[in-house]
């Protein structure tokens, strides 16, 4: 191992955990919140079986003005909303805020995506049978989806962890803010090109492993 790495071993492990942190929490936000809010606007879509443009236009709305923020600019505007329900501004708890929110909107314009691609004729054959809501969301539109969802979660992920980078302006730490402050400010070139490979091999593993399950799970 280099020199370099095991004087900032600490650091970098450190940075490596933030990251996770703050990426954890992006994705369970996106599944918990943005895959729902995505399946509210597939059904709420003009023809669908839920149509309802007032309940659609707000959350498309909503939905549009989230992901057109520049993400910087993102994070400062929350940071008032941020302390008031983290209690503070700075941090990796902190952190954790901007990024949830833009993981929620991320994630359910492409869940809505995915679930246009579900062909028409298995919501009316769920229907026909006389299957409930929960059986038609479950059983019948995110079965056919599946495999467009695991895609859409895996390029949010890779998202998440570029968004991750920029934390550093609230102190949320992570590793682009370590290769900023350590590699960049210090003029440590070295340091910053090992920090760039970290991040670029996580990636390449996250693309990896999204991309295997999404083909193993497809079965049209």
């Amino acid at each position: 191992m280099p020199d370099i790495l095991l004087q900032y071993q600490m650091e970098i492990w450190q940075s490596i955990r933030e990251t996770f942190a703050m990426v954890g929490v992006s994705i369970l936000a996106a599944i918990f919140v943005g895959l729902p809010v995505g399946t509210l606007l597939f059904f709420c879509r003009r023809g669908q079986i839920f149509e309802n443009q007032l309940v659609f236009s707000v959350v498309n709305l909503l939905v549009n003005i989230i992901r057109s923020f520049p993400f910087l600019l993102l994070v400062v505007f929350l940071i008032p909303f941020t302390r008031m329900v983290i209690g503070t501004a700075i941090g990796t708890a902190a952190a954790t805020v901007p990024l949830s929110i833009i993981a929620i909107a991320h994630y359910a314009r492409l869940v809505e995506q995915s679930l246009l691609d579900v062909p028409r004729g298995v919501l009316e054959a769920a229907i026909s049978m006389g299957a409930s809501v929960r059986d038609l969301v479950f059983r019948f539109l995110f079965v056919e989806a599946r495999s467009g969802l695991v895609l859409g979660l895996t390029t949010s992920t890779i998202s998440f962890i570029s968004y991750s980078t920029i934390m550093g302006v609230v102190g949320g730490g992570g590793i682009g803010d370590f290769a900023i402050r350590y590699g960049y400010q210090q003029f440590k070139t070295d340091l910053m090109l090992y920090m760039i490979l970290i991040m670029v091999i996580l990636v390449q593993c996250i693309q990896f492993t999204g991309t295997t399950v999404a083909r193993w799970i497809d079965k049209r």
